[in-house]
């Protein structure tokens, strides 16, 4: 009883990024709107790293394993300076409207692939705490829900700004949504209730690789060259004091 409980709490997360989504839908395509969510994104994922995975991945992997750590996270960077390689010229100067909107969705789409690998690992975490303690696996799915909704928030966001496809749109979205289930649906099938402590660090550790190229190549370079400084200080604010919160319900 308490496996089935474990999957469907994980099925639930994926509602939180259905908030994020409804949320979006409500903000104004503006430059200091965009400008805010460079900015909370910048800082949410650079505080999720410092404050979450960084310290998960470590104790899962252990001093012992720390080669490991060091190894994936540069796998995570390299994938994803290859996956950028592949992907057509985005840089900011020269661009017209059309190819900033195409410069957007291509961060929406690195930040997708790198989020749902994170909430496949999220997912098999809270299905095995769960399955193990249904209390602290609710607690610790409402810490990871309140990093979804700001992230639902910001695909969205910078999807919208784009002329995306709608099949792409939902694919993304819904690969989002399900994430977290398919983490919890890999143990529940295997019917196993403990998954190796390095396989977990490991993933984790190629998550953080992913997420600091977005961070540093990315996200960075537009918060640095943003004209609305105040936005930006404001959503920077936002973005830790958001991860601050998780942190501390969960």
């Amino acid at each position: 009883m308490n496996n089935t409980l474990a999957l469907f709490i994980t099925f639930l997360l994926g509602f939180f990024i259905i908030i994020g989504v409804a949320i979006a839908f409500f903000l104004k395509k503006q430059q200091k709107v965009l400008d805010f969510i460079f900015a909370f994104a910048l800082s949410l994922l650079l505080m999720l790293i410092i404050l979450d995975l960084l310290s998960e991945a470590i104790e899962h992997l252990g001093l012992a394993q720390i080669y490991l750590f060091i190894l994936f996270v540069a796998l995570g960077l390299l994938i994803f300076k290859v996956l950028d390689d592949l992907i057509p010229e985005h840089e900011d100067h020269k661009m017209s409207k059309k190819e900033v909107r195409k410069n957007i969705v291509h961060i929406g789409f690195l930040a997708t692939i790198a989020l749902i690998i994170h909430n496949i690992v999220e997912g098999m975490a809270i299905y095995l705490t769960a399955s193990n303690d249904i209390s602290l696996g609710v607690m610790m799915s409402i810490g990871v829900g309140l990093h979804n909704i700001p992230l639902g928030i910001i695909i969205t966001t910078t999807l919208n700004m784009s002329e995306t496809k709608l099949s792409k749109y939902i694919l993304c979205l819904g690969s989002l949504f399900i994430s977290s289930f398919i983490g919890g649906l890999i143990p529940y099938l295997l019917n196993i209730n403990t998954v190796s402590d390095t396989v977990i660090g490991s993933l984790l550790s190629l998550t953080i690789g992913m997420l600091l190229y977005i961070i540093i190549f990315e996200l960075y370079p537009k918060v640095r060259k943003t004209k609305n400084k105040s936005i930006t200080i404001i959503g920077l604010s936002c973005g830790i004091i958001l991860v601050l919160l998780g942190v501390f319900i969960g």
